[in-house]
């Protein structure tokens, strides 16, 4: 049996996620503080007790959900559940960062930097109102995709997540966006709905962000992955360090092709995946792509512990 972890990106952020990791586990607690050193700031104040809203915001979200995730890796590994326990790790848009530390490529003092560089840069493409994003419910990704063409008339309209069969995420200029809304419904989509998310991410729109990503990844080191890492904007595993760095510059404008990246792990022999961190979306995203695999959160204390049996 092969098995993949994978790490969840923007959206399964939750006031309290951690704690009980970090209460449970020392190298938990030690992962947070890391993190905080890095960012000379309490992001783990803000994660537990502070405003969900504040924690919502890109450049909080993205280093908090990558801390969260770490911290749940380490919690394993002191349950001897280690990186070598599987066979490719993958993370979705940010949590690529997270998989990428998971398997020892990044520090994560270094992707907790980058993640705040990443959200602010993300954040400052764009202004604000400019941009948008709509989740469209019920096309597959050739319709989808041909829904954001159509819908551009001269603006950026791209098809920015292709998370699942009947769930891919548009990105561009508003009234692109907004138009993409409206065909798709004329195509026979379940839902389109606009997102609550502050930039149009994943689209061309990004392309300042991902100079500021090219400068700040030229900075770091990224070592030869421990196991291979699923990235985003090819759907295929890597472990050259200098393509990893590439292909996270290419990922701020780039589709992720979660899927696609699924399918691959499946036809690679992956059986069983781990989600490691907050929430449980991934999951559901991988067994509408494939219920043949089965799938295992792991973002509480209970849950590890859970896990760890499990592989006893």
């Amino acid at each position: 049996m092969s098995r993949a972890f994978v790490f969840p990106g923007q959206g399964a952020q939750t006031k309290g996620m951690g704690k009980s990791l970090a209460e449970a586990y020392p190298a938990a607690k030690a992962v947070f503080d890391e993190v905080d050193d890095a960012l000379g700031e309490k992001l783990s104040a803000l994660i537990w007790e502070g405003a969900q809203d504040e924690l919502t915001l890109t450049q909080n979200a993205q280093p908090a959900l990558m801390a969260t995730s770490l911290a749940a890796m380490k919690a394993l590994e002191a349950e001897s559940v280690t990186i070598e326990n599987t066979s490719f790790v993958a993370g979705h848009s940010l949590g690529e960062y997270s998989a990428l530390a998971a398997a020892g490529a990044l520090s994560i003092s270094d992707a907790a930097r980058l993640l705040r560089k990443r959200g602010e840069a993300m954040q400052d493409a764009v202004p604000v109102g400019q941009g948008a994003m709509a989740a469209l419910l019920g096309l597959n990704f050739e319709t989808a995709r041909g829904v954001a063409n159509e819908a551009a008339q001269g603006e950026i309209c791209q098809a920015a997540n292709d998370n699942d069969p009947g769930q891919v995420v548009v990105s561009g200029h508003k009234g692109a966006v907004e138009r993409a809304v409206e065909l798709a419904k004329e195509k026979g989509a379940k839902r389109a709905i606009l997102l609550p998310v502050s930039a149009p991410f994943h689209c061309a729109l990004m392309k300042p962000a991902a100079e500021e990503m090219a400068v700040a990844l030229n900075h770091v080191d990224i070592n030869r992955p421990a196991v291979p890492v699923i990235a985003n904007v090819v759907a295929e595993a890597i472990s050259d360090p200098a393509t990893l760095r590439s292909l996270l510059v290419d990922q701020v404008t780039g589709s992720v092709r979660w899927r696609e990246s699924v399918l691959w792990m499946a036809s690679n022999g992956v059986t069983e995946v781990w989600e490691i961190g907050a929430g449980k979306a991934l999951s559901g995203m991988i067994r509408r792509i494939d219920r043949s695999i089965a799938c295992k959160a792991v973002g509480t204390a209970d849950d590890v512990k859970a896990a760890a049996e499990s592989l006893s």
